[in-house]
């Protein structure tokens, strides 16, 4: 299906900023060569410009890349600046950030470790 990110296992974010003019070889060129990463994985890989009014998602479907879009009206995205640096995101946490919220969120209930017990 076009576009299903759901498929991803993994969600990487992109922290500082991007070059929001990059298409699909550019934004797969930084996921290979500044994140270090295999962008033919099955992961979900985000970026965010200066403005943080937009994302880019990328991902590999199989057979092709698929790049996603999103401009908001309103607002913008609470989105890490550390520069260079590259984060996991949990669904909970995508979900977060895409309602306008810090994925870093102080009062969240954060999941158990496997060692956290005693």
């Amino acid at each position: 299906m076009l576009g299903d990110i759901t498929i991803a296992q993994e969600i990487y974010i992109a922290c500082g900023y991007t070059d929001m003019r990059k298409s699909i070889d550019g934004l797969a060129a930084l996921v290979q060569e500044s994140m270090g990463l295999n962008p033919f994985g099955p992961a979900l890989y985000l970026f965010c410009g200066k403005r943080r009014d937009r994302i880019k998602a990328l991902l590999w479907e199989g057979d092709g890349f698929v790049l996603l879009y999103k401009r908001l009206e309103n607002g913008n995205y609470k989105w890490p600046r550390t520069e260079n640096e590259v984060r996991t995101l949990s669904w909970k946490e995508f979900r977060w950030l895409l309602e306008g919220l810090s994925v870093d969120q102080p009062r969240a209930i954060k999941a158990a470790q496997p060692g956290d017990f005693c």
